[in-house]
């Protein structure tokens, strides 16, 4: 059991949840009470598309907040820094229909292993029975759901609410802390009634607070308080508690309960796997003249200037500077205590997710985020062609900086590919491109890496002859040519017998072949071919390789226009991640992109959620993503993978072959 609270300690709290729940308006509503305001703040305008670390100190306690980012496209930028939170607060709308939006939270919380509690918002918005909202809480939630408060109603708002744990009632007072009243004759019954159920959960958990229970001994308060502690640090319940950041209700509330019910920074560290003093890399940044700032969390002692962390590589480096860290301002210091997020300057070779350990050793995370599969994908070029060098150090850093952007240099389709976690992601990429980079570039969807084959067999002779004077250039070459089962790739036979063609120039028959391959007759690259070389003839002064390579492109090429063309179009196979009862929408999207649903199971580990795979077009892929998440209030999400190619015919085809002409003109 964790031991009691101690004095003075830094305590870390990510703060996350979906975009609209308000969790920002909570972080800043936390700092305010904290600083003796009202905890009053209005709505946020907008969302948060970069992890904020806010810093608050409360009743001689330290407090880093991670304000995570809401929405879908934003989530992976704190998927590092979160890890390393002593305690998350699950911002919560008071709508039950909005429950759902939690689950992704909640599971990759308790993937991590963190505590956690749910602070619902807006409480002062609230309809209906706060046991239906519970109850569509616990329905996403893997940890029982315990209410620390039920509320109090006054013309159909609430007013305010009862502690079950301290059995007293609190009315909200506008711009002040809430009033310590009598609990509502009305009230009574309601409240026993809960603090009991809330006893019955502990209880669950702790064998001689059951025996209390069912000998009909009252637990004393400080048993209670025991039990809550405990079980929220060891991630057995989930606290619920409520209020509105609209109106500062609540918000004192839950900071009295996170300096009891937080564990100690080691706790986190030992979750991390780092043994000893060190640090946990959360977040990189690169901060123009400041060069690479590396926000990291500090464990197990302080750590000064001048001390020496050892760095997943093995070597031992000296940060260049400490900062403090508070909102966007950095403040250099001498010393980060125990516990707390700092920036560590110019350690080159840190990457988000490392241990540094003090000791000299090489540690690894125990966490290890998995990585968010990349839904949408821009093809880029500069608009100045002088800012090519510049792009791809500046892509380099982005990359770096979060974990749900990928870049990838396609080699069939020669592009630059940016690849992130939705449209608003990428274009908040492009925006930090060209702000701090300097960089502007023209962006486009990827082009769709189409092939084609051949649909009939060829017998041909490829004749290179040219004289210019002195030696000339000879290459003669017979092949038969024939179309592969699909996925068959390409084969080359050699049967020259009697030495038709010397055995040194086959190979360069071969790659002339290859080189005509690389664009058929509608204009890419042709793939399951069979070449066959039969037949031939050389010349013994003017033949060379070039001018076999030449033969073999040339016979190729006139093979090709025999044959006739089929059109390949590459087939992705989709996972498709869904709340059930998104199932039979998605179902109708993937059919109206030409795709086929394969089959659908329940997603493990996730209760009310289903996996369904389907093939579906690489050319449909590009907006999927945008629709599947408006038929799901955001929550579908897929991982993709090329399966194969497939014939296309007709219309479609038609039209391909058209813009594949018109952009070779």
């Amino acid at each position: 059991m964790p031991e009691s609270k101690s004095a003075n300690q830094v305590r870390v709290i990510a703060v996350v949840g979906p975009t609209g729940a308000g969790k920002t308006a909570l972080t800043q509503a936390l700092a305010s009470a904290a600083s003796g305001g009202s905890g009053a703040v209005p709505a946020a305008a907008g969302q948060s598309t970069e992890t904020c670390f806010t810093a608050i100190d409360f009743m001689g306690d330290h407090y880093a907040l991670i304000d995570a980012p809401g929405a879908v496209d934003f989530c992976a930028d704190a998927d590092y820094a979160f890890a390393a939170a002593d305690l998350a607060i699950v911002v919560a709308d008071s709508d039950p229909d909005k429950a759902v939006l939690l689950q992704p939270f909640l599971k990759r919380i308790e993937e991590f292993g963190i505590p956690h509690a749910i602070f619902i918002n807006k409480i002062d918005q609230a309809r209906g029975r706060i046991r239906d909202l519970m109850q569509a809480l616990e329905a996403v939630s893997a940890a029982p759901l315990v209410a620390r408060q039920i509320p109090i109603w006054e013309d159909e708002k609430v007013s305010g609410f009862v502690d079950l744990a301290l059995e007293r009632a609190y009315q909200y007072e506008s711009g002040k802390p809430s009033k310590i009243i009598d609990i509502p004759k009305d009230l009574a019954e309601r409240e026993n009634e809960a603090r009991f159920h809330m006893l019955e959960q502990l209880a669950d958990f702790d064998d001689t607070l059951m025996e209390q229970l069912l000998s009909d001994v009252t637990p004393d308060r400080d048993t209670v308080f025991a039990d809550l502690v405990r079980e929220t640090r060891e991630g057995l319940i989930t606290p619920v508690f409520f209020g509105s950041t609209a109106q500062g209700h609540g918000v004192r509330r839950l900071l009295k309960a996170l300096r009891h019910d937080t564990p100690e920074p080691k706790y986190a560290a030992a979750r991390l796997g780092l043994k000893g003093a060190g640090a946990y890399v959360m977040k990189l940044s690169h901060a123009g003249q400041a060069g690479k700032l590396a926000y990291a969390r500090v464990f197990g002692a302080a750590l000064g200037d001048g001390d020496h962390l050892t760095l997943s590589d093995g070597a031992a480096q000296r940060p260049g500077a400490l900062f403090s860290v508070n909102g966007a301002q950095t403040k250099k210091v001498s010393r980060v205590p125990e516990g707390d997020i700092a920036a560590l300057g110019k350690l080159d070779a840190v990457a988000a997710g490392d241990l540094l350990s003090r000791d000299g050793s090489v540690q690894t995370s125990a966490l290890k985020p998995p990585k968010r599969f990349p839904v949408f994908v821009l093809s880029i070029v500069t608009k100045d062609r002088k800012d090519d060098v510049r792009l791809s150090g500046a892509l380099q850093k982005l990359v770096e900086e979060d974990a749900g952007l990928a870049v990838l240099h396609d080699q069939t389709t020669h592009e630059i590919l940016l690849q992130g976690q939705g449209e608003p992601h990428l274009r908040a990429v492009l925006e930090r491109l060209k702000s701090r980079f300097g960089v502007d570039v023209s962006t486009a969807p990827p082009s769709t890496p189409y092939q084609e084959s051949i649909r009939k067999n060829a017998e041909v002779r490829g004749r290179h002859k040219k004289q210019t004077g002195g030696h000339g250039q000879f290459g003669d070459c017979v092949i038969q040519v024939k179309p592969l089962p699909r996925g068959g790739g390409f084969e080359f036979v050699d049967k020259i017998t009697g030495g038709a063609i010397p055995r040194q120039w086959i190979p360069a028959v071969e790659a002339g072949v290859k080189d005509a391959m690389t664009k058929g007759q509608i204009g890419f690259p042709v793939v399951d071919v069979s070449v066959t070389l039969i037949d031939g003839s050389f010349h013994s002064v003017d033949s060379s390789e070039h001018s076999f390579h030449q033969a073999g492109r040339i016979g190729m090429q006139e093979a090709m226009s025999q044959c006739g063309s089929v059109l390949l179009e590459p087939i992705e196979k989709l996972s498709i991640y869904t709340p059930s009862w998104g199932t039979p929408k998605i179902n109708s999207a993937v059919s109206s992109h030409n795709g086929q649903i394969l089959g659908f199971e329940p997603r493990e580990g996730w209760p009310g959620w289903d996996r369904v795979d389907v093939y579906l077009p690489h050319a449909e892929r590009q907006n999927f993503i945008i629709e599947l998440r408006s038929l799901t209030q955001g929550l579908a999400t897929f991982e993709a993978a090329f399966d194969h190619m497939v014939e296309v015919t007709g219309r479609r085809a038609d039209e391909v072959a058209k813009r594949a002409q018109a952009q070779a003109a």
